[in-house]
């Protein structure tokens, strides 16, 4: 099972896992979120399956990544990512106002959950020792 990932495959992970993210909530006006809240806000059979299937990616990506990176697993790379932007605002390469703030904020959640997709992959061909849980 370990020697079944690739580099094309992990990369595939995050842009699905950023994908994800994207599609939920961005700053651009065209997200689930936008189309659920504009007007008239309103249940819609369009509007419930679109929620529930990223609902059940939301779900599985999430929980993936749990288990595959662990709490600690999950916080250094938040801790990480954070430091990055926290660098990239120091340096005035970055501004916490406007929109591009909002848009790297996104992605970073997307490449967490990437990642956490791919980890145990990851892990299984450079240890030869599978996780199952």
């Amino acid at each position: 099972m370990g020697e079944n990932i690739s580099f094309q495959g992990a990369i595939l992970r995050i842009v699905i896992a950023v994908g994800l993210v994207l599609v939920t909530f961005n700053p651009s006006g065209y997200s689930l979120a936008h189309w659920i809240f504009s007007p008239p806000v309103s249940v819609t059979p369009g509007r419930a399956v679109a929620a529930l299937l990223l609902l059940i990616g939301w779900v599985v990506c999430l929980r993936t990544a749990f288990i595959a990176l662990g709490k600690w697993g999950v916080f250094l790379g938040v801790a990480l990512f954070g430091t990055i932007i926290w660098l990239l605002v120091d340096r005035q390469w970055l501004s916490v106002t406007g929109t591009a703030f909002v848009w790297v904020v996104l992605v970073v959640i997307g490449l967490i959950m990437g990642i956490g997709l791919s980890w145990s992959l990851v892990r299984a061909k450079a240890t030869g020792q599978l996780e199952v849980r």
